[in-house]
């Protein structure tokens, strides 16, 4: 059973209860075996709630009823009631759970066909899975023709004249046995094709407008030979077009028989309020004539009959109907659902017909592959150790190592230079100090007031004294490079220039200093985020879709996305019911959401429910309120309107922390 089915019938199941102060009958309880027996059935229902013992208790109370000879009073009455309202909940739950299942069942075989119409190469992986057995069909079918008409098994048999003979077709490329032996569903879609061929135009219109003619009789030979290229086209892709039709064949009939199982599955939900209020009522007498109505139509919906117009349901017995539900629901089993279906052709192939193509295929390509790499096995060697050497470069070179530079830059002080020393400068403008003050000395006989002073100028850059010592100079450059100081200004301005040089470097050693963290952390970027990322996509195998993940993994959460998606357009589309409601029940108002629409909407529902038990945190707020949510949608009180407030709820809370909105955006995307 369930946990949808479960929580339905533990609920009703807590709504019997036992009256504690029974009013007190003319003769003592104790001395009553109707009621003894009552009690007895009940604890025994309680205990064990199978089937086997549901209908045991059903046939005690027969025997009560036969055996009883006096008119019951008021507490045998009351036991009476929560006894069948004990068997009704338990028979009630039996057919929801069945239902469901057989319904879960044929949606799962759906669904997997839709897969499989959906993609041209899973189209032709179910040709290929199925050839063995469309080979078989149509051999049997050869043989039992041969057999018919008594003839024997030549090789002349099987030509292809012989065969036209002996399986005629009614047209041209109409199915005939042979063709229904390799794709049974052409029995019921039969598959033509048609070649279209343009017309000519006549010899009278190349007389009166030949140009004109001409054009014409080019653009239908053009078009004659587009649809002669499309209709080989057509016949050579003919098997994989007839295979998906059988596809498209089998969808349609298992959502036929979907529509059929959720339904009965929305009717029956929909009785649920009938028999709460059977049980919660208070007059006794009431109580069992609810019950009776809804054993009556819960008769109904099992045996999937209809009643009368004229036929009430009070006119029918309850323990008769719940004994007839019992006997139903006895002879429903999965083993026959399944065996129905087989027998329809509705199911997926076998295990071993899907798994032989990899069986027959498999082994030789991994005898093939170990051979080739035992004789390329030097080859991969190296190129293993190469790998592993090239891993270990990058971890050492470009990770290790100019991250240790990063550290050391951060650890190290900021006195040494990158390009020239701090030093070296320094010896070069106390050099050219010394030049400018030992020439300002000789040359114009400086004070020590005024050396100190040009002493401070040379600080600063400013050589004009020697400027114009070299001006004065120039005016006779011969006779003061011979006896003068023309040589020594000039090597004085070299100096110059010099320590001009060293303190331009200076300061670009500076500017680069201040950036050299800058320059480490660029230096180890690119191999930071190689490193990212492949961090990055081990996490993703790790908790994405591929393993199961965080609440369930990709696909269950993709899996849920849908059914919410489909649940809320089954609740704006609302596909009617094409059973309406069952007759012989009491004139109550319909309900907003049709049967069709509230099976198929359990249906879904239920998925929730088993995503939120098995992939959810167990004992998370998140579980519980999800849960909280599937149990509104569950809830047949709440109508069309409130569900579709709960299904936003659900996408307001829970779309961001289960991905659907990232689903929503991938899909605008694709």
């Amino acid at each position: 059973m369930t946990s949808f089915v479960s929580h339905i019938t533990h609920d009703l199941s807590q709504r019997i209860v036992q009256p504690a102060n029974a009013p007190s009958s003319p003769v003592d309880a104790s001395e009553s075996p109707t009621k003894d027996s009552l009690r007895a059935a009940f604890l025994s229902i309680n205990q064990s709630a199978s089937l086997q013992e549901t209908r045991r208790c059903l046939e005690s109370l027969r025997g009560l009823e036969t055996q009883s000879l006096t008119q019951p009073d008021e507490e045998e009455i009351v036991l009476r009631r929560v006894v069948l309202g004990k068997v009704a909940v338990e028979l009630y739950g039996r057919a929801l759970s069945i239902t469901l299942e057989e319904a879960m069942h044929v949606e799962d075989e759906l669904e997997w066909w839709a897969d499989v119409e959906r993609s041209s190469s899973s189209v032709g992986l179910y040709l290929l899975q199925t050839f063995p057995s469309r080979i078989v069909n149509f051999s049997n079918t050869i043989l039992a023709a041969l057999q018919k008409r008594h003839l024997p098994l030549r090789p002349s048999t099987l030509k292809p004249s012989s065969l036209r003979q002996l399986f005629p077709s009614n047209g041209v490329l109409r199915p005939n046995a042979l063709a229904i032996s390799l794709f049974p569903h052409l029995h019921y879609q039969p598959y033509s094709i048609a070649l279209t061929i343009g017309r000519f135009p006549s010899a009278s219109a190349f007389a009166h407008s030949p140009r004109r003619s001409f054009e014409s009789a080019f653009s239908v030979f053009a078009q004659t030979f587009v649809n002669l290229a499309r209709g080989f086209t057509s016949v050579a892709l003919l098997p994989l077009e007839l295979t998906r039709g059988e596809c498209r064949f089998k969808h349609h009939e298992l959502r036929r028989l979907r529509d059929q199982k959720a339904e009965t599955l929305g009717t029956l939900s929909q009785l649920r309020d009938l028999l709460a209020s059977g049980i919660e009522e208070q007059s006794p007498e009431q109580g069992l004539a609810r019950i009776a109505e809804f054993a009556a139509a819960f008769q109904l919906v099992v045996k999937g009959e209809s009643v009368n117009d004229g036929t009430k349901a009070a006119d029918l017995n309850l323990m008769d109907s719940l004994e007839a539900v019992a006997v139903e629901l006895e002879a429903t089993d999965a083993l026959r659902h399944v065996s129905e279906m087989k027998a329809r052709n509705l199911t997926r192939p076998s295990r071993l017909t899907l798994l032989w193509p990899r069986l027959v295929l498999l082994p030789p390509l991994v005898l093939y592959l170990i051979q080739r790499t035992y004789a390329s096995r030097y080859s991969l060697h190296q190129m293993a150790v190469e790998a592993f050497e090239t891993a270990r470069g990058f971890w050492e070179d470009w990770l290790l190592n100019p991250l240790k530079g990063v550290v050391n830059t951060v650890r190290a002080r900021a006195d040494g230079g990158m390009i020239v020393n701090r030093e070296s400068v320094k010896a070069d403008l106390d050099s050219l100090e010394r030049m400018a003050l030992a020439l300002a000395k000789e040359k114009l006989n400086y004070d020590a007031v005024q050396m100190a002073a040009l002493s401070q100028q040379i600080q600063l850059g400013d050589l004009t004294t020697v400027m114009q010592i070299y001006e004065d100079d120039i005016k006779n450059p011969l006779k003061s490079a011979v006896g003068g100081t023309l040589l020594r200004t000039l090597f004085i301005q070299v100096q110059k220039a010099k320590v001009d040089i060293d303190q331009a470097l200076s300061g670009i050693d500076k500017l680069l200093k201040s950036q050299e963290l800058t320059f480490a952390f660029v230096g180890v970027a690119p191999a930071l985020a190689i490193v990212y990322a492949f961090a990055g996509y081990l996490r993703s195998i790790w908790v994405g879709g591929r393993g199961r993940g965080r609440y369930g993994g990709q696909k269950w959460r993709a899996r849920v996305w849908l059914k919410v998606r489909r649940i809320e357009r089954l609740l704006i589309a609302q596909p009617q019911s094409t059973q309406g409601h069952i007759p012989g029940l009491r004139e109550t108002p319909q309900p907003s959401i049709p049967p069709l629409t509230s099976g198929l909407l359990l249906l879904s529902v239920s998925h929730l429910r088993t995503y939120a038990e098995q992939c959810l945190p167990a004992n998370s707020r998140l579980r519980e309120g999800f849960l909280e949510d599937v149990t509104d949608l569950e809830d047949s009180a709440l109508g069309r309107a409130e569900k579709l407030r709960v299904l936003d709820r659900m996408w307001r809370c829970w779309g961001g922390m289960l991905g659907w909105r990232k689903m929503v955006g991938g899909a605008a995307g694709g």
